[in-house]
């Protein structure tokens, strides 16, 4: 075409996606998307960055943990904790000076200028324990995002979460990444207030992850293998308990592999030689492993930082570790199971169902509901305590983003999935968990989806009341 019209150059896609005619979109942007995983899974993630600030566990111990990069008193210093300041997201808090709404509504635009939806948005609140910043600061900051989208204006919470409702662009979640001393009943009840459903926590409290739970959150957890005086076998070991283990399942996990960083405690073990990281070959093979551990119910969200290679001095060495270790299953004649059937199982004092929808002919995951029947001693908010209750963790459509409100059916999206695993949910809380209602902790943006079910605003969360249970339909198939 630059030929043709013998233009200077070639035109950069950003420029040739925003002249096409409006009509003409939903024809050519499916075949010009640039990056077409970012809105892969039906909704666009923005990742935002609180202000640096110090871990709050240096108030206790002195000292940040060995293996940490970044914050206020690292060599990154302009940094937040953990981070170096040169990751993508990183370089864009920096260049916002921090500022939330800047940060999204750039990001924002910068993937709707890359042919994606953005109708349907997911905030990851990275940077350090965002819950241990003040009240006033958190509060600020989450009006700023809902407001990025919404284009109210205004640093009141609730009212920004209300015209977040009303917002063409919805919210539809926010992660935020905390520590289990910073994942208690306070700070749960005030992530239901922001509007958040899902919680990063660390997997060595599991009083965390029940309390967690039992208030509807999704729990992500992070895992080290590789770190000091611990050894494959051992690490496996460590695998191995947490995946088996009722106390420690979690819905989703990140792996990552111990990295050595310059201005770190562990940098100086390193170049004393008192650590040395496992050769690129033997954690190729612990990851392999590892995955070939992982229940039905757990997706894997990464498996390993988004640090740049030329500022990590020692530790992985390969960029994508993920398919070297699914190709060194293939080897072992393992597979990887994450978030596959449909499961029952016990965790965290509860009793979890996991539903899915496949596409066995394409081997494909459409869609999936985590049901929860809370447990009699954590479960703590009144909404729901007053009687047999069980809470909708988290339901997800898979496919390409569709507009609210819009149907294509050549994607999954819109096409009657959610409303289905929904309709089962309620028969299997009723018939086979005894409730008498049903919770869902449910993203800003997707509340008119639950009103339109019959469900209403419950505090923080969308609610119905089950039918009595009908023992005529409890064999149903599924």
């Amino acid at each position: 075409m630059s030929k043709r019209h013998k233009l200077s150059n070639i035109p950069p896609l950003t420029a040739i996606i925003a002249a096409i005619p409006e009509h003409y979109k939903k024809y050519i942007l499916p075949k010009l998307i640039a990056k077409p995983i970012r809105s892969a899974s039906g909704i666009a993630v923005v990742a935002v960055m609180c202000k640096p600030h110090r871990c709050p566990h240096i108030a206790y111990t002195g000292n940040i943990c060995v293996y940490c990069p970044g914050g206020p008193d690292s060599d990154f210093e302009y940094s937040t904790q953990s981070y170096t300041g040169y990751e993508p997201t990183s370089m864009r808090a920096i260049r916002a000076r921090y500022d939330p709404f800047e940060q999204a509504r750039g990001r924002v635009d910068q993937i709707k200028s890359l042919g994606h939806s953005v109708d349907k948005v997911e905030y990851i609140i990275m940077g350090g324990t965002f819950m241990s910043l003040s009240e006033s600061y958190r509060d600020g900051f989450i009006s700023q995002l809902h407001n990025a989208l919404s284009g109210y204006q205004g640093n009141n919470v609730d009212e920004a979460v209300q015209a977040g409702e009303m917002s063409n662009i919805k919210c539809v979640g926010i992660t935020i990444e905390t520590r289990p001393d910073y994942c208690l009943q306070p700070h749960l009840s005030a992530m239901l207030r922001y509007g958040m459903y899902s919680g990063h926590t660390v997997a060595s409290v599991a009083e965390t992850f029940c309390l967690a739970k039992d208030a509807g959150f999704k729990v992500v957890s992070h895992m080290m293998p590789d770190l000091p005086n611990v050894g494959m076998e051992r690490d496996l070991d460590q695998f191995r308990e947490y995946f088996e283990n009722p106390a420690f399942r979690t819905d989703g996990l990140k792996i990552y592999p111990t990295l050595v960083i310059r201005g770190t405690g562990l940098y100086e073990l390193w170049r004393t030689g008192r650590y040395k990281n496992y050769t690129p070959n033997a954690l190729i093979d612990i990851v392999a492993r590892i995955l070939a551990l992982v229940p039905p119910w757990t997706r894997i969200y990464r498996v390993q930082r988004d640090i740049p290679m030329p500022l990590v001095t020692s530790g992985v060495e390969n960029g994508n570790l993920r398919e070297l270790a699914l190709s060194r299953m293939k080897d072992f004649g393992t597979t990887c199971r994450d978030v596959r059937l449909v499961k029952d199982y016990t965790a965290n004092k509860g009793w979890e169902t996991f539903l899915a929808y496949e596409d066995p002919k394409q081997d494909i995951l459409i869609g999936l509901l985590r049901l929860r029947k809370c447990s009699s001693t954590h479960t703590f908010r009144p909404e729901l305590t007053g009687q047999p209750t069980s809470i909708i963790r988290e339901l997800h459509v898979y496919g390409s983003a569709v507009p609210v409100h819009a149907r294509d059916p050549r994607k999954f999206q819109h096409q009657g999935y959610g409303t289905l695993l929904m309709e089962e949910a309620e028969r299997i809380a009723r018939n086979e968990h005894g409730s008498t209602k049903i919770s869902v902790i449910s993203g800003v943006g997707t509340r008119d989806y639950y009103r339109r079910l019959g469900y209403w605003l419950d505090g923080p969360y969308m609610s119905k009341m089950l039918p009595p249970k009908d023992d005529e339909d409890s064999d149903d198939d599924f």
